[in-house]
């Protein structure tokens, strides 16, 4: 895996013509850690990923990723999708799915093996590499494009609600998985969500965006302690506190 990178927000803002999106976005995402973006729909939080991940240019400001302005696409960055059905390729077996970014890579076949099998046991798809995407379940399914992902070695792991399509059950067991994966591999997450418990529970800061046009609401230090635990952290005044505080904040002056 590549060394885990920074992402600064240096007063950056984003237009459609003349309809702004995003405004006066300033804050940093420091190295190895999971960022989590909340706010109501509208906002720009999809575009804040986009920004990153350099498909679009912010039309004000700059984005620096270890420090070098990010203008275009780069291998270094990956992105996970909600729709886990669309992202993958339906006529590729899971092992097929995860050696698509190899290829896109350019690794040589006989050193795609060792990488595709050590992904997929990473994230618990080992026995399950010859089968479909129809033949797996929708957190399987999720968990093959994280392990497609992560095949190409990227320092930053973008998530644009990866998780809101599944039922609580599997999102719980993948919440887990995430904090497992970024705990093992070091690499540095910007996760976006509307669920303010899955934005405690997995993130080490919370970026809480405003609407009309999007912009910085606040920046919340999450100060619960890793490991976390679906009981134990929800559980903990802290987390209970914190929920309060959030809430308020995404409400007031957005209800209907």
């Amino acid at each position: 895996m590549a060394t885990a990178q920074s992402i600064a927000f240096n007063d950056v803002g984003f237009a459609y013509g003349d309809t702004p999106i995003l405004s006066n976005i300033d804050f940093t995402i420091e190295a190895g850690t999971i960022s989590c973006v909340i706010g109501p729909s509208g906002c720009g939080k999809t575009t804040l990923l986009r920004l990153v991940a350099g498909f679009i240019r912010a039309t004000k400001g700059d984005i620096r990723v270890a420090g070098e302005v990010r203008t275009r696409p780069s291998r270094d960055v990956a992105v996970v999708f909600q729709d886990y059905q669309r992202a993958l390729l339906p006529w590729r077996t899971a092992y097929e799915n995860v050696s698509l970014a190899l290829e896109a890579a350019q690794v040589p076949r006989a050193e795609r093996r060792d990488r595709i099998e050590a992904m997929l046991e990473l994230v618990g798809l080992p026995n399950h590499a010859d089968k479909f995407p129809a033949q797996l379940s929708g957190g399987m399914q999720q968990r093959l494009q994280i392990a497609r992902c992560l095949a190409q070695e990227p320092s930053i792991l973008l998530m644009d609600e990866p998780f809101g399509a599944l039922d609580a059950m599997t999102r719980a067991v993948l919440q887990d998985e995430l904090l497992r994966i970024q705990e093992k591999s070091a690499i540095t997450v910007l996760f976006v969500t509307h669920d303010l418990d899955e934005a405690l529970y997995l993130g080490s800061q919370i970026v809480a965006l405003q609407s009309n046009p999007g912009r910085l609401g606040r920046l919340v230090e999450v100060t619960l302690p890793y490991p976390r635990d679906q009981l134990a952290t929800k559980e903990d005044v802290i987390f209970l506190h914190m929920r309060r505080e959030l809430f308020s904040l995404t409400h007031d002056g957005h209800q209907g």
